[in-house]
This record gives C-alpha cells, structure tokens and sequence, in this order.
C-alpha cells in the first residue's frame, strides 16, 4: 500500500510539469534526412546497436528537446554536438515528426557476457551449466527491474519508473517524459549511469539525477532489461 501511495504521490507531482508544445515537422522530410542518421540509428530509427539508442517511437517533443540539448552542449554528447549544430529548428521537427510515427523493434532477451565467453578450452559440458545459470540469472534481474520500475525501493528511496513513464513505458508527452520500453538494454545502462555519475544533466532540476544517484549497479542493469522487454 506504501509503495502504491509512493508512486500516486510522485506521478500527481509531475502531473503539474508545464506542457511543452508539441513538434508539428514534414514526416516524409523528415525520412530523406532521417538517411544522414541511419548508420547508427538504422533507417526506422531501430538501431542495430545496442549502444545507440532507438529513436524509432519516440515523442517529437523529446526528440527535439534532446537535439536542442545536443547543439547548445546543454547535454554532453560530442559525436551528436557537430550534427546537430548543423539542424535548424525545421530539421529538427522534421526528424522527430518521421522518427515519432516508426515502430519501435521488439529485442532479443539479454545476454550477459562472462570473462570465460572467448576461452576456446572451455569443456561442452561446462558451456551448458553456464548458459542455464546464465539464463536464470537475466530471468533473475528482469523480474527485480519489473518489481524497481513498478514499486521503486523504499529502502532508498529510489522512485518508481511508472510515475514519469507510464505502465507501459510510454513516457508522458506532454511533461515531455520519453517512451523507454524496447529501448537497447546498453544504451538504458550507459544513460542511468551517467545519470548517476552527474555526466548527463540536461533537465534543470536534475531529476534524473536525483534518482539513479541512489540505485545501485545490479538495479541499473535489472531495471534496463526490464524496460528492455517492454513492449
């Protein structure tokens, strides 16, 4: 009952965030110039790798605050800085419009790589034990990252994901709060901890920040592949 007040509490608060105008760009502009973004995003915006992030999905409104962050250095990022100095507040509607209207791609269950992965000596037998441990240990963390992005922990006072980005991990758009569900599980763990380490502060008040600063490494890896599965 204390960890659903908790939630009820944290979203009524964030009910009050001022709406940010929406995005209103040219989707099929947006896809001819979406081609320049491809090799890392994929040309949907579903990229293939997990360290960059999808796009495909995604609130324009986000979008496009996050482009702004990346050409006034507001958010750190120097492979998106130079690109984004060169997009005018047209590019950028255009862009969020097209990626905004894409489907976000369904991912593959997690894998966690051990030192052992490359030893070539490694018995059969052995191999097998490890990929069931191994198995159980993902099934493991995303059931606790389900239990952290529902409930948060009380304990430390973490809060829960669902208050900013929805049962369904469709974010809040017009707070401005971005969809997270199929996101690449590297990219989630890469962006909470440079949350945590203050690397990446571009809200003003610094919630983000606020938040991961009190999770630890095993919640940040469990809530990513949770959030990974979501669908």
């Amino acid at each position: 009952m204390i960890k659903k007040l908790l939630a009820l509490s944290i979203s009524l608060a964030f009910s009050a965030v001022p709406v940010v105008v929406q995005a209103g760009g040219d989707m099929a502009e947006g896809k001819v110039k979406a081609a320049n973004c491809a090799s890392c995003h994929g040309e949907d915006g579903n990229s293939m790798m997990g360290n960059f992030p999808k796009l495909a999905g995604q609130h324009a409104s986000y979008l496009v605050k996050q482009l702004n962050a990346f050409k006034d250095n507001t958010r750190n990022a120097p492979m998106m800085a130079p690109l984004a100095m060169g997009l005018d507040d047209g590019d950028m509607e255009d862009l969020a419009a097209f990626y905004a209207s894409q489907k976000t791609s369904s991912n593959q269950m997690p894998v966690i790589f051990s030192d052992d992965d490359d030893d070539d000596d490694e018995e059969a037998e052995g191999e097998a034990e490890s990929s069931e441990d191994t198995e159980a240990e993902v099934k493991n963390l995303i059931s606790l990252g389900g239990d952290l992005y529902r409930n948060g922990n009380l304990k430390s006072e973490v809060s829960a994901c669902i208050a900013c980005h929805g049962p369904k991990g469709a974010g809040n758009k017009p707070a401005s709060f971005p969809a997270v569900r199929g996101q690449h599980a590297d990219y989630l763990i890469k962006s909470l901890t440079d949350f945590k380490k203050g690397t990446r502060n571009e809200s003003s008040d610094n919630m983000m920040h606020m938040i991961a600063k009190k999770m630890t490494d095993k919640e940040i890896q469990a809530v990513s592949y949770h959030i990974s599965m979501m669908k």
